[in-house]
């Protein structure tokens, strides 16, 4: 069972409990938690109120959290334990299929920002590649019936990812409250959904051509300067970071991103990956050694067995500026690895514009 939350307010040391009392209306609570999903007690994105699903009925709140999952929020309303539990159950089963254009057109319809936007503002960090790995199924309730409580606890023990909560609704003089139970916390263990009904996540399309890299300027080490100026992108420092470098084939178009600043060159490798002192760069249409340039960076040259040794791959540029003209928004692409697949159609578009990209 849910464990009931009291509220006392002290009143010349004798301690007085706050008397519950009914919510003015289950659409208030919905309203309450479309504004601040936090009330759950994780952060949330709702990205859709009243979504009408394919059978003609309609979802209370759909939300993602930080790791793309989704979250299916319904309210019992006057709904008996049996209705709600097989209305969400239902709901869960139109989700779980959606893909990743899907939620992005239910998202953009609700939200005033674009999904990418909205959710690094909430999140800190651009959406993951795949959304909807796995779901949650949430009954919302003000009043949390034994037959409810059994019905949900029977279904967790076959990993359905459901669980259920209510509020309490005090009052003390003007000030309003509300207090929030589980019937199963976190601390009483998972469904185990991760481990028997996750499926495949819903990830972007890779179009085959676009790469992120990261291009690490900082005061003594690499610099930007040189690899607009000479045409490569580099890294290095530990074989974590130059082993994703190493996977850029030839005629990979490739985004430049230098972290804390933003986005600054879009170019096409012309060689795969090698080490400083090996790679060669273009220069008035001849092959030229890298390691002989006059370099204003610091660049660990020396094969000397070393996992550390820096590696770069020669580019051709369409277009690349200073650090001070980076450009970033909010909801863009970034990744801690030197070099990935770009797949966020939002980043692409937006860079595509940017730097006057054409498409063929």
């Amino acid at each position: 069972m849910p464990v009931e939350m009291g509220l006392w307010r002290i009143d010349g040391g004798t301690p007085r409990r706050l008397a519950a009392r009914v919510l003015p209306s289950e659409a208030d609570l919905e309203n309450f938690l479309a504004q601040d999903p936090s009330l759950l007690g994780e952060r949330l994105l709702v990205i859709g109120q009243q979504v009408r699903t394919p059978h003609g009925k309609y979802i209370d709140l759909l939300a993602i959290d930080s790791e793309g999952r989704l979250h299916v929020l319904e309210l019992k309303r006057d709904k008996t334990p049996r209705e709600v539990v097989a209305q969400i159950l239902d709901y869960g089963s139109w989700v779980t299929d959606l893909d990743r254009d899907s939620i992005l057109a239910i998202a953009n319809e609700h939200l005033t920002l674009p999904f990418e936007t909205a959710f690094e503002e909430v999140f800190e960090s651009s959406p993951p590649d795949e959304l909807n790995v796995e779901l949650r199924l949430t009954v919302v309730a003000t009043d949390l019936d034994g037959s409810s409580e059994r019905i949900v606890a029977y279904l967790r023990n076959f990993g359905v990812p459901i669980n259920a909560v209510f509020f309490s609704f005090l009052e003390d003089n003007e000030r309003r409250y509300l207090a929030r139970s589980w019937l199963v916390t976190a601390e009483e263990g998972s469904t185990g959904s991760s481990s028997q009904s996750r499926k495949k996540g819903k990830r972007a399309e890779w179009n085959g051509k676009d790469w992120y890299v990261s291009f690490g300027d900082h005061e003594g080490g690499r610099a930007w300067v040189d690899g607009r100026r000479f045409g490569f992108v580099s890294a290095g420092g530990g074989r974590w970071y130059s082993r994703t470098l190493r996977e850029l084939p030839v005629g990979a178009r490739v985004w430049v991103c230098i972290p804390g600043s933003g986005y600054v060159a879009v170019g096409e490798t012309l060689e795969r990956a090698r080490p400083f002192r090996e790679a060669r760069v273009r220069i008035d249409g001849a092959w030229a050694p890298l390691a002989e340039q006059e370099l204003r960076g610091n660049y660990r040259k020396n094969d000397d067995g070393d996992d550390t040794i820096e590696y770069a791959v020669p580019v051709r540029w369409h277009e690349a500026v200073p650090v001070g003209q980076a450009y970033w928004e909010k909801g863009f692409f970034a990744n801690q690895n030197s070099a990935c697949k770009l797949r966020q159609e939002f980043t692409l578009d937006r860079l595509s514009q940017h730097f006057r990209v054409n498409e063929d």
